[in-house]
């Protein structure tokens, strides 16, 4: 197997790159502490926490995202003459794929059985989050196209002598300009509530079907009967005591699922600190004591559901602190969407509907990258075809029923 390349280089790597008049510079830094945050956010915008410099430099400096979960960061960071940053890319080397939520296991397996190596590969993703948004990140008025950026990543990778390049969860327009500069391109699909402008949990609800109505009134009139006391939690309200508790929901979840706790627990209190104007910490208690907690970070135009855990049997609690008090907190707030991760089609019936998610890949080996097109020429039909087979379990009354 090839050397990662923090062990194969001295940082940063740096390539100078023409790009018309003007001659730009990609480095690449092990730690996105060696850039400044007000550089980094200045590309990254405001809109998507999980792209944020606080977001990330929580999961590195707690040790979540690094050597011990096997994502190095390779974060690359490209400069115009005179050293101004134009682009950041969140990039990481890796030597496995979990964590990442678009699956290509199956990728790796084909390259190991012709003779070659797919790992390590680069990946441009938040770690551990399922959650879209722009992952080629650029000053407002820098001009840096997109296949500029892309062109980069692809000589970052043929130089490190890596198998391939994958930038998940990536907005649409990125996709269909790294379509055109030659990358493959995947669907997939989430499911994600949207605001129709409700002013109100209730007038959602009425704009649902009357057998559905009746369906999440009564879950949530379960939910609030079972003697359990809700908070919401935000900026200053929040408190390592609850941290504590919620990171035992979370620990409890992935034991129980049999996955890797990525996230330690000093990540929890860092985004506290970090980012607590951002968090929506959600939490139920019992006689006093927290049983259940779904972590949000909010957006400008959406809240994100991440983590979520419990302790104990309690009726639809789930639904009621993950999607209900969501979409509530969403209403209240005037966002235009929930996005409540990955997974799930019982959200259908809570008004959560399918939408599609984009990824770009670039893979050095040609024979893999034929084999891979042919794959996803015939993936992507098919999960439109679901999402539309989905679609129609909609729980939204149509405008003639008058349910």
């Amino acid at each position: 197997m090839r050397k990662t390349p923090d062990k194969g280089r001295k940082p940063p790597y740096a390539r100078s790159m023409p790009d018309g008049s003007a001659t730009l510079t990609l480095t690449l830094h092990r730690a996105i502490g060696e850039i400044q945050a007000d550089e980094w956010d200045a590309c990254a915008g405001t809109g998507n926490p999980f792209v944020s410099h606080a977001f990330l430099s929580a999961l590195e400096d707690s040790g979540s995202a690094g050597a011990r979960t096997g994502w190095l960061p390779q974060h690359a960071v490209l400069r115009a003459e005179g050293g101004t940053v134009v682009a950041v890319v969140p990039m990481y080397a890796k030597n496995h794929s979990y964590g990442e939520y678009v699956f290509d296991h199956g990728w790796a397996h084909a390259l190991e059985r012709a003779g070659g190596n797919y790992y390590p590969k680069l990946q441009v993703a938040a770690p551990f989050s399922p959650v879209p948004g722009p992952r080629l990140l650029r000053q407002p008025d820098s001009g840096v196209p997109v296949a500029t950026l892309a062109t980069a990543l692809e000589q970052a990778c043929r130089s490190l002598d890596l198998s391939s390049v994958h930038v998940t969860f990536c907005h649409e327009d990125e996709w269909r300009e790294l379509g055109e500069a030659g990358w493959l391109q995947r669907l997939g699909m989430q499911f994600h509530w949207e605001n129709e402008g409700y002013g109100t949990f209730e007038e959602f609800l009425g704009a649902l079907s009357s057998r559905k109505r009746k369906v999440l009134r009564r879950e949530r009139r379960d939910a609030n009967a079972a003697g359990l006391t809700f908070h919401t939690l935000n900026g200053a309200d929040l408190k390592e005591v609850h941290w504590d508790a919620f990171y035992r929901f979370y620990r409890s979840t992935v034991d129980r699922k049999w996955g890797s706790a990525y996230l330690s627990r000093q990540f929890f209190s860092l985004l506290g600190e970090r980012l607590s104007d951002r968090v929506v910490l959600m939490l139920a208690e019992h006689n006093g004591k927290p049983v259940a907690g779904a972590l949000n970070l909010a957006g400008d135009e959406a809240l994100y559901g991440r983590n979520w855990g419990c302790r104990g049997d309690w009726p639809f609690l789930h639904f009621e602190l993950c999607y209900y008090r969501a979409i509530e907190w969403a209403i209240e707030h005037g966002l235009k969407r929930v996005e409540a991760g990955a997974q799930g089609r019982h959200k259908i019936q809570r008004g959560y509907l399918p939408r599609p998610t984009f990824s770009a890949h670039w893979i050095a080996h040609s024979g893999l990258r034929r084999a891979i097109a042919n794959f996803l020429d015939e993936e992507r039909p098919a999960i439109r075809a679901d999402m539309t087979a989905l679609a129609e379990q909609s729980p939204f009354r149509m405008a003639e029923d008058g349910a």
